[in-house]
């Protein structure tokens, strides 16, 4: 009999001694991320615009974000988009120094899971 006392005492003091803690609130900060890159735009440059769809994207922050970022720092892009809704990419880019291969070039690069079909040039997205 005195076992179970001493061990309901000893579960009730646990009990009360990790029940008892305050609740901790955790602190919630905001960072601000400068995500626009700022790039030397040629004047005198042709512009062309392309859609092209991707297959194989599983999530929107992950993959979308992913292939958009690597496509937006490529030198002669002057705009991308990646709708992973829609698993559509359209980006803006200069003729001289971007071609479609070189888009697709890149979108395999992040990732051989991704696969570029239907690849055309648009007047306006």
């Amino acid at each position: 009999m005195k076992a179970i006392k001493h061990i309901l005492v000893l579960i009730l003091i646990t009990t009360l001694t990790f029940s008892c803690k305050n609740k901790a609130t955790p602190e919630v900060k905001t960072v601000e991320i400068d995500t626009e890159i700022t790039k030397e735009l040629d004047p005198n440059a042709t512009y062309a615009k392309a859609e092209f769809t991707i297959d194989g994207m599983t999530c929107a922050i992950g993959c979308a974000a992913s292939i958009q970022k690597k496509i937006s720092k490529m030198d002669g892009v002057k705009s991308a988009k990646v709708d992973f809704d829609r698993k559509l990419a359209m980006v803006e880019y200069n003729e001289a120094k971007v071609t479609p291969a070189t888009l697709e070039e890149a979108v395999t690069k992040v990732s051989d899971t991704y696969k570029v079909s239907d690849m055309k040039t648009v007047e306006d997205f």
